[in-house]
């Protein structure tokens, strides 16, 4: 499946006059395959051994591209560092109040809520964003194992 979002995410880049350079293949490559909502710096650390002239900037600068495209989301969650999240479907966060990991879930009922928001305000609603937090199973075992 993330052959099929690599190609069509290359497709949508070259249409928006996108050079697909090495790096950027790179980095949209891993970003489809991460599930773990990296940061730039975590992309960089993990390519720097097959791009070693790769800067961290050009990791930002290639992220920015690809948010512009539509590509990815820039998830800030306040603390320092952005993570990036590649947009294959509409999703939820759970996020771990322990280590910080972010699980994609999905909960369909949740489109309704823009069409509920929009009748009861009024509002013409352009996204919604939600986020639930709790602890996860790692950290919930090394919570027992400590006590």
């Amino acid at each position: 499946m993330s052959e099929v979002y690599l190609k069509d995410a290359l497709v949508t880049l070259k249409e928006s006059g996108v050079r697909i350079t090495p790096q950027r293949h790179a980095i949209l490559e891993y970003l489809i395959s991460s599930e773990m909502h990296p940061t730039a710096d975590e992309i960089y650390r993990a390519l720097e051994n097959d791009f070693p002239n790769m800067s961290v900037a050009t990791v930002y600068n290639n992220l920015r591209v690809f948010r512009n495209a539509g590509l990815v989301k820039e998830l800030t969650y306040g603390d320092a560092s952005s993570r990036f999240d590649f947009v294959t479907h509409d999703h939820y966060h759970i996020i771990c109040d322990g280590c910080g990991k972010i699980v994609d879930f999905h909960h369909p009922g949740l489109e309704e809520v823009e069409h509920l928001a929009s009748h009861v305000t009024g509002f013409q609603v352009n996204s919604h964003r939600l986020e639930v937090y709790g602890t996860c199973p790692e950290c919930a075992s090394s919570a027992m194992e400590v006590k």
